[in-house]
């Protein structure tokens, strides 16, 4: 049993002082405010549940910075993402994703949804294992001391029944019978769950039955997440090919339910907020990649209304800061509506936290609570950024950010402290250099 004192904690019923943890096997054994103990540890600073990234490519974190040239059209981060995506085996992705999934340690993650399609060689032949890609982020989330949920993809189509073309054969694994039989040769962890996910309905054959069918077998009671109407092109693709938007292809299919979340949902119809809030489904929103995409800003505040479980991700990492991520919601509302209070604080932080979790299947994590999982992220109150902001949910969402961070636990064991920053850095930069020097 591991003891600590939490000078100022962010509990299910609000912040207290003085929060004394007890810790035992990984699990908050016991969770007492207002209690004093010269015996345990001091954690100085306002503490918060572990935050969840619902949405990640470990391997876009190789174009952050290098995407902007003439302007950085959506083609000219492509091309580069194209670039990398051929560039990696299971080494390379190894140490790529380990510096990656350090950085989103250092910023809080504890548990991570990796958004996994790289599955084969760069020209299509599979691996002698043929998980050998999936198994290296498995590694990788075990050397940076987070838990991940690996989000193994079904990718068929270039674009609604085209082949896949480029980097794209590395995605293909030629039917859903192929990858669900791939698939069930990964086996979980203790830190490491195995779920599904489809790219996008543009990745779909031309009979797109054929794929959807083998797919809702598969994922029945599992987490499903699903890139849906990022682009207002890829809906104009699904009318035109299917005939329905993407969200209605997917309820036709059996596809929409509680374990499903809806990666971005940027541009809807009212009939797919409607039918997402009916289902319970979560949506996924990454403000971070969204605006640097340009794709547009998701109907945040309709979608939950209606029902959706909002929850958040890094995406392609242009910025892993999950802070910020729950401050754009809001903050992204306000603009297009041109007024303030959409959101309050603790429901930004329930995203990023028990329902970002739930959304990946650790029901058991995200709060400060007894038989919860022992995720604690330890947040400095006097930064700049942070100093005189009153050290509650206000500063988490409107003030804080990713350097703010401290200290980051994960089922009771210390990952990281501020002083491992430099060697965060170091490892990114050394991971880097490899992918573009290959």
């Amino acid at each position: 049993m591991t003891t600590y004192l939490l000078q100022r904690a962010l509990l299910p019923d609000g912040v207290h002082d003085d929060v004394l943890v007890e810790v035992v096997d990984g699990r908050f054994a016991s969770v007492e405010p207002g209690t004093l103990s010269g015996a345990a540890e001091r954690l100085n600073g306002l503490t918060i549940p572990g935050l969840a990234n619902t949405h990640s490519h470990a391997f876009h974190r190789a174009l952050r910075g290098r995407t902007q040239r003439e302007r950085g059209s959506f083609w000219t981060w492509r091309d580069q993402m194209y670039s990398v995506a051929e560039r990696l085996d299971p080494d390379t992705y190894l140490a790529l994703a380990s510096a990656t999934f350090r950085e989103m340690v250092a910023a809080g993650i504890t548990c991570v949804g990796e958004f996994h399609y790289l599955h084969h060689r760069p020209d299509g032949r599979p691996y002698d294992d043929p998980n050998a890609m999936g198994l290296a982020l498995i590694e990788a989330a075990r050397v940076a001391g987070l838990r991940i949920t690996l989000l193994d993809t079904l990718y068929l189509s270039s674009g609604f029944g085209a082949p896949p073309e480029g980097a794209q054969v590395r995605y293909d694994d030629g039917s859903a019978d192929a990858w669900t039989s791939r698939v069930d040769g990964l086996t979980g962890t203790g830190g490491a769950l195995i779920a599904g996910a489809l790219h996008s309905v543009r990745a779909l054959p031309s009979d797109p039955a054929s794929a959807l069918a083998p797919l809702a077998d598969w994922a029945d009671g599992r987490p499903l997440h699903v890139h849906l109407s990022e682009q207002v092109a890829e809906n104009d693709g699904c009318v035109a090919a299917y005939g329905v938007t993407p969200t209605r292809l997917l309820a036709e299919h059996g596809l929409l339910g509680p374990m499903t979340s809806a990666v971005h949902a940027t541009h809807l119809t009212a009939d797919d907020i409607a039918l997402l809030g009916a289902a319970r489904a979560f949506a996924s929103f990454c403000p971070t990649t969204e605006r640097d995409l340009g794709d547009g800003v998701g109907p945040s505040r309709a979608l939950a209304d209606a029902g959706a479980r909002l929850t958040l991700g890094s995406d392609s990492h242009a910025v892993i800061d999950l802070f910020e991520e729950m401050c754009a919601v809001e903050l992204d509302e306000r603009l297009v509506t041109q007024q303030r209070g959409h959101w309050q604080a603790a429901e930004l932080i329930a995203a990023a936290t028990t329902t970002g979790h739930a959304s990946l299947g650790w029901d058991d994590a995200g709060a400060i609570a007894v038989g919860m999982r022992a995720d604690l992220v330890t947040l400095d109150t006097a930064s700049p950024r942070t100093a005189g902001t009153g050290a509650d949910e206000h500063t988490v969402v409107f003030a804080a950010g990713a350097a703010d961070v401290t200290q980051t636990m994960v089922d009771g064991r210390i990952v990281f402290r501020q002083a491992d920053a430099g060697q965060v850095g170091h490892d990114l930069a050394t991971a880097i250099g490899k992918v573009w020097q290959a």
